[in-house]
């Protein structure tokens, strides 16, 4: 897929900034992002040699807050990634009405090729290079693709040191035992179940026996299927990096994760027949779960799915030109930054928490978070119907009006 995931970002905020009528002072400076950190920091590696590894951090808006979002560890990272991603997370916060302006961070590395000691180097020595520039009231970090909790412990205690006294603050998706928030686990996925259950109000699906694929078997992808069919779902396909899976009259969700625990694919599970991912996007669904990587809905395939639902639980699956096409054919997308945001918003639940020192239940924090996201749904759709536009531009619309109301109120424009 040879497109370019900032170009898709900057012509999504074209579009919308075309459909409130956005001043084209405030559009210039919300096309870019406000800071790009580039760094190179060398590592001991297990041999003895030193290696020279490439990261970056991308602050792209912090008029709402301080900047948040992901550190993904990818052999094939790119800027324009995180640029992306990072244009992405501003939306995302705004939507969600969360005090944060966006982030995102990386470091090209392949996590799979790592022994764990190197692995722990590699993030000191990325938080040694980016420590100045974050800090729990300037950008706050999180675990992203090929990140762990285990993977903040060393990068939150490598800022301490740093600092020189405690910062819990600093970043989220941290272990339980450092100050993590309960419930940020299936956090993402609980978001995506909430955004799911008010988008089959609206179209009068019931969600009891719907029919659902999910695209993309990790941590959102898993849960998300198990969640749904404890709801009376039933998840006819899945699929991960090596391939599908399909079965017309439901596979067990539960079962389905721990055979992926076993074996790292969902291929070889019984009584299913092996598809590609490709078919998967093309069966005739209810709701279709991408929780995969960017660009998997395109414009040459968007006109052949029959889904009534997207639910974007991946950043980005969904090219402009496939929006177009799904919107023409009826097709009621939950975008990514709507979607997807149950991760950002008990991220930020465990920085609140880690602020004033005093932790929740896993039951309050879900109660809070369906509160948020069930807001930003109704925010969303009711800007969609407002501008006769689908709900990626519905909540494009929300989303930068607050960015932008900040940005005046502080002089920028």
């Amino acid at each position: 897929m040879g497109e370019n995931p900032f170009e898709n970002a900057q012509k999504q905020l074209e579009k919308a900034a075309k459909i409130i009528g956005l001043e084209p002072a405030v559009h210039s400076i919300l096309r870019e992002p406000m800071r790009i950190i580039d760094v190179h920091f060398p590592v001991k590696m297990d041999s003895g040699e030193t290696r020279i590894f490439n990261g970056f951090r991308v602050q792209y808006n912090n008029a709402r807050g301080p900047c948040k979002g992901g550190i993904r560890f990818h052999p094939a990272e790119t800027l324009d990634t995180v640029k992306a991603l990072a244009a992405w997370m501003t939306w995302k916060c705004a939507v969600a009405n969360i005090p944060y302006g966006g982030g995102k961070g990386g470091v090209i590395c392949n996590p799979k090729e790592l022994s764990s000691t190197e692995l722990e180097r590699i993030s000191r020595g990325y938080i040694r290079a980016i420590a100045q520039f974050i800090g729990p009231d300037k950008d706050v970090p999180a675990p992203d693709v090929y990140t762990t909790p285990q993977i903040m412990a060393w990068m939150l205690d490598e800022y301490e040191k740093i600092v020189g006294g405690a910062a819990p603050g600093v970043i989220t998706g941290k272990p339980l035992a450092l100050g993590g928030s309960a419930g940020r686990e299936d956090a993402t996925a609980q978001g995506v179940v909430y955004t799911i259950r008010e988008a089959v109000k609206v179209l009068g699906i019931e969600l009891r026996g719907a029919k659902v694929a999910v695209q993309g078997f990790g941590n959102a992808g898993s849960f998300v299927a198990t969640k749904l069919s404890e709801m009376g779902a039933s998840i006819v396909a899945v699929s991960d990096s090596r391939g599908g899976i399909y079965n017309e009259n439901g596979l067990a969700a539960k079962d389905l994760a721990k055979h992926k625990e076993q074996y790292g694919t969902v291929l070889g599970f019984a009584g299913a027949k092996e598809i590609s991912n490709s078919e998967l996007l093309e069966l005739e669904l209810d709701i279709l779960v991408p929780a995969a990587l960017e660009n998997q809905i395109t414009g040459e395939n968007a006109g052949k799915i029959k889904a009534k639902i997207i639910a974007e639980a991946a950043n980005g699956p969904t090219t402009p030109e496939a929006d177009e096409i799904l919107f023409g054919n009826k097709v009621f997308v939950i975008p990514d930054f709507l979607c997807n945001a149950g991760g950002v918003t008990v991220s930020y639940f465990e920085w609140v928490q880690n602020l004033y020192g005093y932790y929740w239940t896993k039951e309050e924090v879900f109660e809070k978070l369906d509160k948020i996201i069930t807001t930003a749904f109704e925010s969303s759709l009711k800007a969609a119907r407002e501008h006769s536009v689908d709900m990626r531009m519905g909540a494009y619309a929300v989303a930068i009006k607050r960015v932008a109301e900040a940005m005046k109120l502080r002089g920028w424009v």
